[in-house]
């Protein structure tokens, strides 16, 4: 088949190449930096791998450990050799950092499988075009996988060579519930007859609910931060890296370098970090900051003892108190960690207007543990800064939790789209992905926020002069702006949120918002809003003359009314 001459085939091609999730593509440009094992790390275990995936059988395997001892890089490692010996079938790496959908997994294996197997893209491809709901997110994931890899992959079954397919950071996946499907749905579809010999890689920690989900004939390899091997490559990494520190600084080690550090530091970095990599990698990153001396850097870092070997947490909390303003930089970093999607730079400063002295400050003294070129998104450096961040027994008096980041994300969400509507008049764009992130989210970051006095104060402005300029200036076409104003007043009609005569008013502003956008958008004759909301969990209907809506919405008024109430007095408040 000549595809460059098939319309509907190319249109089924485009249309896969659409859903693709990229960023769980291993060498996507998307996952920059990219995390591999350093050269002459790693060599047994990449070496007892190459031994299973060489074995012509369908035996799978599970690497699981700890955060931070490695697993990512492995994977990737061994991604990389086997893409370039062409045997990778295909990859799917999990990040919080991208907001990945569960229905776009098996599209993406699918579309690698197409590009490793020119031979079934045809076969891909007519699937698609038999089915026009098989690339739609509810679709089930059993017939995405018979129809997009099985049912191409029995073209090849007479194939010699054994394949991989590398699933990592499973933990990382939406749900547990969901990651144990995907599991089953792989292991159970790859063991059927009639293919070629595909292992599977998964990595994970070493969670219950996976551990469930996998096979009893699995090749199960646990890391350890114990593992000799391990603790060898990290003292054999610390080595090369402080090395290279000393080289690149002859005004501070001289030249030819002197010898640094003593013997004796170097083997209580070793013990400190144990065989938990991203303690080393983040340690090295420490030492090495610019516009610090490595030697005041490394004395800081063996001030505190070591009791045990690879304890990341006092690692972060001897970072965090090298800060100016410790609690001041924790709220920012927890604001960062909790926004839905990781944002450049430059967005992060508009978001944070008030307190971008702060957050230069913040980026400055935490940079062993952010991940920030200036061009980029501004990430943390691994998973486990969340996971400390998000324990109070874990990060104690630099705890922040969920409730008060997420207050602080929806004042400097409402601060700015009220900064931005006060400065001009806003041209209402037709596509959600137009909007800047405060638009986007501050609905959502409201849903989860603490309710605190300031938040009040901000949303209270925000209902009585943006939300009033959107009723004026908003397109019925556009309902993106009403799914939010959905969001936030059932967030604000809630009980924890309404404590005085004022959060009434902002509560039935936003209630008199949502009536209005429903209003224009009928006499557009536009499908509501809320039916076609991207809020999944919120289902209101409107009937505008049905009798039950008015009585509904007298309700309504009357809960809102009952309320705030002092004594036997209720307080009446009109809009």
């Amino acid at each position: 088949m000549d595809f460059a001459h098939s319309s509907s085939s190319n249109g089924s091609w485009n249309r896969l190449c659409n859903v693709v999730e990229y960023s769980g593509i291993f060498d996507s440009e998307f996952r920059q930096p990219h995390s591999r094992c350093m050269e002459n790390t790693r060599v047994a275990l990449r070496k007892s791998i190459a031994q299973v995936l060489d074995q012509r059988d369908r035996t799978n395997i599970w690497l699981n450990g700890l955060a931070g001892v490695g697993k990512t890089s492995i994977a990737f490692t061994i991604a990389e050799e086997m893409k370039a010996a062409k045997r990778l079938a295909a990859t799917f790496f999990f990040s919080h950092k991208h907001a990945q959908k569960a229905a776009v997994i098996i599209p993406t294996i699918a579309y690698q499988l197409a590009l490793a197997f020119p031979r079934i893209r045809e076969d891909i491809v007519k699937a698609i075009e038999n089915d026009d709901s098989l690339l739609s997110p509810g679709k089930s994931h059993a017939d995405q996988m018979r129809e997009l890899v099985i049912k191409p992959l029995q073209t090849l079954r007479f194939r010699e060579e054994p394949y991989a397919i590398i699933i990592d950071a499973l933990d990382e996946c939406f749900s547990s519930e969901e990651a144990a499907r995907l599991v089953t749905l792989l292991t159970d579809a790859l063991a059927g007859p009639a293919l070629p010999f595909i292992h599977i890689i998964f990595t994970s920690r070493p969670e219950a609910h996976i551990s469930a989900a996998i096979p009893s004939s699995v090749h199960e390899i646990l890391l350890t931060t114990r593992d000799q091997d391990s603790i060898q490559d990290v003292r054999f990494f610390l080595r090369a890296s402080l090395d290279k520190t000393r080289t690149i600084h002859p005004a501070v080690f001289g030249e030819p370098p002197f010898p640094w550090p003593t013997e004796g530091e170097f083997e209580t970095l070793v013990y400190k970090a144990g065989g938990l990599f991203v303690y080393a990698a983040m340690t090295m990153n420490f030492i090495s900051s610019a516009g610090h001396h490595p030697q005041e850097r490394l004395e800081l870092l063996l001030r505190e003892r070591p009791t045990v070997g690879a304890d990341i947490d006092q690692l972060y909390r001897q970072i965090i108190a090298t800060s100016e303003d410790p609690l001041a930089h924790c709220r920012m970093l927890a604001s960062i960690i909790h926004l839905d999607r990781p944002l450049p730079l430059a967005e992060l400063q508009e978001l944070f207007y008030a307190d971008r002295r702060s957050l230069a400050m913040m980026l400055e003294a935490f940079s062993p543990v952010i991940l920030n070129d200036g061009v980029g998104h501004v990430e943390i450096y691994h998973v486990s800064l969340r996971d400390f961040m998000d324990d109070p027994l874990r990060s104690k008096q630099y705890h922040v939790d969920a409730a008060h980041a997420n207050e602080h994300l929806a004042c400097c969400c409402l601060d700015f789209i009220t900064r931005q509507d006060f400065i001009r008049t806003r041209t209402i764009l037709v596509s959600p992905l137009s909007y800047p992130y405060p638009y986007q989210t501050w609905c959502i970051h409201l849903h989860y926020a603490y309710p605190s006095g300031k938040l009040r104060n901000v949303l209270a402005l925000f209902t009585n002069t943006t939300l009033r300029y959107w009723l004026q200036t908003s397109s019925p076409k556009d309902p993106y702006l009403a799914h939010t104003v959905l969001i936030a007043r059932k967030a604000c009609l809630s009980l924890n949120w309404i404590r005085g005569p004022s959060d009434i008013v902002v509560a039935w502003r936003l209630h008199k918002g949502c009536k209005e956008f429903a209003k224009k958008a009928q006499e557009a004759n536009i499908r509501r809003y809320d039916d076609t909301s991207s809020f999944k969990h919120h289902h209101h209907h409107h009937h505008h003359h049905h009798p039950l809506r008015k009585i509904r919405d007298l309700k309504l008024e009357v809960r809102i009314l009952m309320v705030f109430r002092k004594g036997s007095t209720l307080t009446w408040v009109s809009y």
